[in-house]
């Protein structure tokens, strides 16, 4: 059996892909126990941010694993195969326990250094724990991991490579000034009480703000860490206290900060009810169309308040929000979009009904023209990259914000259309995944990656030596049992013997074996934990015959045993 991940990340897909793909907590479940139950798979763990989804699995097959595990990512995710796979990547053996370790000590976090990571690789352990999707591979794997992570951060300056997504975000929102600066005085209302929103509650009050509220849909989790935040407070530190999620739009009211970070499908803070609870009217501007992609690209339209969606788009793509109709002035909707596809859109374009009364609607010569141009590129590299950043337009002024939203969640709880309305600023998943690109890499970097380089050479080393443990424990099981079989003939042949002398000749047998088994069973286990070693047990079994069912039971209690202690230290 070998260990296999497939998975995506800020890294391979873009924020939409993960966005959509991300898998809340029942289908993580419904995950692990479709993984395990597929034939390729004997053990399974889902790792789930707010910017990777992995599924990690022990499988006997390289080719029929990958397969399987994509497909049953991208049914459980709801996105489609055929769209899923541009953005997935595949990490097999020494690769894979690579990949894992780097995770843990925070090198492929958005914000490098990070350790937030190592208590989402905790959970992931325990949750297949749980389930019994996790046997003696994963929990060595993942436990080694969470190890691996905390000495990188105890012997190096990794955390000052990077923050917490928190503390990053705050600093994005600061925007220039120091967080303590802006902090000071703010009421802020958090949304949600899990971790990442505990982690935020607990920052802005060591930053300095006046007030936190705390809205969870469980109340007695808000309360609780509304209770933390209070204890031991003198009169001059933050006032903290919760409110039932229905008094959300009230607290908006009164809030300087919002921080959200829940396991909600869908929206939880619309762009409408921020506007509504602030008195906030749309940014001048905010009506109009994005540039277009690519050459041929036409001027930008102001689209009439009101337009009707039109249908019958006979690819059924979903239209841009407030837009009529299809529109190429949305990226992300043509995104992987084959030349053939774009062709045959252009042709209904041409004939496509345009709304009634419309004063100003987007020309269909120029659609056609620029679908053509977008087919052009599609034909060229296969698909139409989905950009992560517009082209630069002429900046409006704006004034200085009033309100300031930081958005944690995957997918997204805040609406990304609050950012047109004027005196708000919004930092989300995306903003914070570009801003980190040109982030500056510490020099305690290198020194992580040569632990990581060391850890898995080591843990590699163990995984192929404990391989052929139980051939050892059964060939050592078979001389005893020979051992005892001559014992008792020699009984037999010679009844006269006393005790003391029969303990001897018993013991000077053992001797004999032990001597003769012992250079060779501590030299198979070294040359089994070199690369390449994993047929030594194959080997061992041949030369003494060994009974494979034996070997077998040697295996099975000591997973039994593992799995026992995993769950006990998880």
């Amino acid at each position: 059996m070998s260990l296999l991940v497939v998975g995506l990340s800020h890294r391979s897909a873009p924020v939409s892909v993960l966005e959509r793909a991300a898998l809340h907590a029942d289908a993580q479940v419904k995950l692990l126990q479709d993984t395990v139950g597929a034939e390729p798979a004997a053990e399974a763990a889902v790792l789930a941010t707010c910017n990777r989804i992995e599924l990690y699995a022990d499988v006997d097959k390289f080719h029929a694993g990958v397969a399987e595990l994509s497909t049953l990512l991208a049914q459980h995710s709801g996105v489609g195969l055929d769209e899923l796979t541009p953005y997935l990547y595949v990490h097999y053996e020494d690769r894979a326990v690579h990949h894992l370790f780097s995770v843990a000590c925070g090198l492929d976090s958005m914000v490098v250094g990070e350790g937030q990571v190592l208590g989402q690789i905790k959970d992931s352990l325990a949750r297949a724990q749980e389930l019994h999707t996790a046997g003696r591979l994963l929990n060595d794997l993942f436990q080694q991991a969470l190890r691996v992570g905390k000495r990188a951060h105890s012997e190096t300056g990794i955390d000052r490579a990077g923050q917490s997504l928190v503390t990053f975000g705050l600093e994005q929102l600061a925007s220039g000034t120091t967080v303590q600066d802006w902090a000071l005085g703010k009421k802020a209302l958090v949304i949600g009480a899990g971790s990442m929103s505990s982690l935020a509650a607990a920052t802005l009050a060591r930053v300095g703000v006046a007030e936190i509220v705390i809205a969870n849909r469980t109340a007695d989790r808000a309360e609780r860490l509304a209770e933390i935040l209070n204890e031991g407070a003198s009169p001059t530190d933050v006032v903290a206290r919760a409110v039932p999620m229905d008094s959300v739009s009230d607290e908006l009211t009164r809030a300087d900060v919002v921080v959200s970070c829940t396991g909600a499908t869908g929206l939880v803070l619309t762009a409408e009810a921020v506007a509504a609870g602030r008195g906030l009217l749309a940014q001048p501007g905010a009506g109009e169309v994005p540039p277009r992609f690519g050459a041929g690209a036409a001027p930008e339209v102001r689209l009439p308040a009101g337009s009707a969606v039109e249908e019958n788009c006979p690819l059924d793509l979903t239209p841009v929000q407030a837009t009529p109709g299809f529109s190429l002035l949305g990226e992300a909707a043509v995104a992987g979009m084959a030349a053939s596809e774009l062709e045959q859109h252009a042709a209904w374009v041409d004939n496509a009904p345009r709304p009634q009364g419309s004063v100003a609607v987007v020309d269909p010569v120029q659609e056609a023209d620029a679908i053509a141009a977008l087919a052009a590129t599609a034909a060229v590299i296969g698909r139409v990259p989905e950009r992560r950043r517009p082209e630069p337009v002429a900046e409006i002024p704006r004034p200085a914000p009033s309100l300031f939203l930081l958005d944690l969640a995957m997918p997204r709880d805040i609406d990304a259309a609050v950012h047109r309305l004027s005196g708000v600023r919004l930092v989300d998943i995306e903003s914070l995944a570009e801003a980190s690109a040109d982030a500056p890499m510490a020099a305690d970097v290198d020194e992580v990656r040569r632990i990581v380089a060391d850890e898995v050479a080591a843990f590699g080393a163990a995984l192929r030596a404990a391989h052929i443990t139980p051939t050892v424990v059964a060939l050592r099981t078979m001389a005893a049992d020979v051992v005892a079989g001559e014992i008792a003939r020699l009984d037999g042949r010679l009844p006269g013997l006393d005790d003391k002398q029969r303990s001897e000749i018993t013991q000077t047998v053992r001797r004999v074996v032990d001597k003769l088994l012992h250079a060779p069973t501590v030299r198979v286990k070294q040359l089994a934990a070199e690369p390449g070693g994993a047929g030594y047990a194959d080997a061992l079994r041949t030369l003494f015959d060994l009974d494979p069912e034996t070997v077998a039971a040697v295996s099975r209690a000591e997973d039994s045993t593992t799995d026992e202690e995993g769950r006990g230290s998880a």
